[in-house]
């Protein structure tokens, strides 16, 4: 059975910058848009995947993202 992994992009409004919570170890990353945010996973999560579980080949990755806007309604 294949583990199902999966990273959370979250935004952080104080600091306005995307922060990530991942089931991948070691995996910690942060961005300013969430494009960088997906091409730093794409970069890392290999890596990480690797190193700390001896995981090789593909793996898929679900990546969500969040983020709460507040509109104004006339």
């Amino acid at each position: 059975m294949t583990e199902h992994f999966h990273v959370q992009a979250r935004w952080d409004p104080e600091a306005n910058v995307w922060i990530s919570s991942s089931n991948i170890p070691g995996l910690v990353v942060e961005a300013d848009t969430l494009a960088e945010f997906i091409e730093l996973v794409e970069a890392l999560a290999p890596e990480m995947l690797a190193d700390n579980l001896g995981i090789k080949g593909p793996v898929p990755v679900e990546v969500r993202a969040n983020r709460t806007l507040e509109l104004m309604v006339a």
